[in-house]
């Protein structure tokens, strides 16, 4: 099979000479290389936000019992426009001639979706206390977010020196990890768990700002001229043959692997708090932002420093450390019957997963089939973050719940008995966690000519 930078081989290609970056060959500054990850910040504290602290909150209000089943089939099944829509919005803004850019008008598209969207979540929860409703409005904010991502995954490829995309993985990474640390500390801590309005207005706000922030902030090369959309070559150019491209199949194959063992794991933190560590049902939405604030923190640290060092040093190298101390050390977050105990483990897990997050990015620039069809390339390697969604929440959500539940007295006299999932359901996740890194990390080896 052709490569798939071929889809129309008697197509000219005018605009080739572009894909250098519109910054020239010179370091970018701080300043430049902030703004073109702002919308790294908006977008997780947006996720950091809903998957962390409103997702689980609402569930309890609208599946009582059986929330960790309903949160793993919301959050997975999801998920599923995650894997569609990056492949329409990145190959459309690869052909995108509008002269504000190629990603720029399918950023602020999505991000327009997407708060429309979040206040259909609003109505949903607060007016129409319907599941139903609440999951139809969570699949348009999966639309609207991955207009906007599946676009600026092209960003970085298209404007960032290559030289620098290390650099500019690990800014990607250290705004990531802000953006999910003040996403949860922001709306889990700070406002109340009844203000569902505010909660879910400071997401939206923070996504327009700091979207809007990358939106006028980067440079882009506008193209005059496009290649003609056929459907059916698009399609097929979607299949990237693994044999022509080894790299980038074993580059995406690991990543799905490493983001199926975090995804059983992310979006029940909260559940875990309250049912192994012993944190009170009421406290646990402002305790769960330390836990995972600390997690973030440490690995911000690790996420700046570590996409530079392995500019140095190489990718792999990176990978292969971070992934073992990963793996080594998410057993031991069943054995945490205290909070101490889990902000011990949680550090050392934050000083894998920073270090990783840092050069996962990078590896994936790396290995890319094409720059000229970045936008599409990147949206399919993306696919390998929001698949494991769809499959590993639901997975890790009927695990938690298979070995049953036991009800506690509800300390608050009149009120209906705490519901507690059993310890053993939560050891099934974690293992699952440290195989899929594991295997991230070793299988990662096949990729050759990268350090």
């Amino acid at each position: 099979m052709d490569s798939p930078v071929e889809i129309n081989s008697n197509y000219p290609r005018p605009e080739a000479e572009d894909f250098s970056s519109p910054y020239g060959n010179r370091p970018l500054t701080w300043l430049e290389h902030l703004k073109i990850s702002a919308y790294w910040f908006a977008t997780n504290f947006h996720w950091g936000a809903l998957l962390l602290i409103l997702l689980p909150h609402d569930m309890k209000i609208l599946a009582g019992t059986h929330k960790a089943q309903m949160l793993g089939l919301v959050t997975g099944f999801g998920a599923v426009p995650a894997i569609i829509v990056p492949l329409i919005s990145g190959a459309m803004s690869d052909r995108c001639t509008r002269p504000e850019g190629r990603r720029k008008p399918y950023i602020a598209t999505g991000v327009a979706v997407n708060i429309i969207g979040l206040a259909m979540m609003v109505v949903s929860v607060m007016t129409l206390k319907s599941l139903a409703a609440y999951f139809l409005s969570y699949l348009v904010v999966q639309i609207g977010s991955n207009i906007a991502s599946g676009s600026y995954m092209g960003v970085i490829p298209d404007v960032v020196p290559k030289a620098e995309h290390g650099k500019a993985s690990g800014y990607m990474a250290l705004l990531s990890q802000l953006g999910t640390l003040f996403g949860a500390i922001g709306v889990g801590m700070l406002i109340p768990g009844g203000m569902t309005l505010i909660r879910y207005g400071l997401v939206a706000g923070m996504l327009l700002v700091f979207g809007m922030t990358t939106y006028f902030g980067i440079k882009e090369k506008p193209i005059t001229e496009a290649e003609p959309f056929s459907l059916g070559e698009y399609l097929r150019s979607l299949i990237i043959n693994p044999k022509e491209h080894t790299n980038f199949a074993w580059v995406w194959f690991t990543r799905f692997l490493v983001m199926t063992g975090f995804y059983a794991v992310m979006p029940f933190v909260n559940y875990y708090l309250v049912d192994v560590v012993g944190v009170a049902q009421d406290k646990v939405e402002g305790t769960a932002p330390i836990l995972l604030g600390l997690i973030l923190i440490v690995s911000s640290i690790t996420g700046i420093y570590g996409g530079v060092v392995s500019d140095r040093i190489g990718r792999k190298r990176v990978v292969y450390l971070s992934n073992a101390l990963i793996t080594i050390v998410a057993p031991m977050f069943i054995l945490c019957h205290n909070m101490p105990m889990a902000l011990g483990v949680g550090a050392l897990f934050g000083l894998g997963y920073g270090a990783y997050i840092s050069v996962d990015y990078a590896l994936g620039t790396d290995v890319l089939p094409s720059h000229e069809h970045a936008g599409k390339d990147m949206a399919v390697w993306h696919i390998a973050m929001t698949l494991p969604q769809s499959v590993a929440a639901p997975l890790a959500g009927f695990l938690i719940a298979a070995p049953g539940y036991k009800q506690l007295p509800n300390p608050v006299v009149g009120e209906d008995p705490i519901m507690h999932y059993l310890p053993l359901g939560y050891s099934f996740i974690f293992v699952l966690c440290a195989v899929c890194f594991a295997l991230g990390a070793y299988l990662l080896r096949n990729v050759k000519g990268i350090a």
